[in-house]
């Protein structure tokens, strides 16, 4: 029986993919090594990629903020380099659910934003505040 060139070439992506989906540790082990021992292709690879596609990247990046999941991974990052430590899941869902001010029970709103109110010298957090309980409580402590 005599396979034709498609027939043949869909064959192949068949076994591929099989093959794939049974090695799928051992492949991952040996694109791990190889990314390891090739840091500077990688490297150059990536950067190449992000100058042929500013655009693309910048429109994904737009877009993927305007999730929920990129709402919090955006939200973490702002805690993160605020200096804020923790179980950052944790402290999200807290943060999320959190409708009042803890300290003086007012609704938060769009102009009295929820804060996420942490101790400056540990980084351990304290209480969702509204924006200006938060102020306050700052300017109470360094004084």
């Amino acid at each position: 029986m005599v396979l034709t060139e498609e027939e043949r070439k869909a064959r192949k992506k068949e076994y591929m993919k099989q093959y794939r989906q049974k090695n799928k540790e051992k492949i991952k082990q040996i694109n791990d090594e190889w990314r390891e021992n090739n840091k500077d292709k990688c490297k150059g690879y990536s950067n190449k990629y992000k100058q042929n596609n500013k655009d693309k990247i910048k429109e994904y990046n737009k877009q993927y903020y305007q999730t929920p999941q990129g709402k919090k991974c955006d939200m973490i990052n702002h805690w993160k380099f605020r200096g804020v430590i923790g179980d950052f899941d944790k402290l999200y869902e807290k943060y999320i659910n959190t409708t009042n001010c803890e300290v003086c029970n007012t609704t938060f709103t769009d102009k009295n934003v929820r804060c996420l109110d942490h101790d400056h010298d540990t980084g351990e957090f304290r209480n969702v505040l509204c924006n200006a309980c938060n102020v306050y409580d700052n300017w109470k402590n360094k004084c």
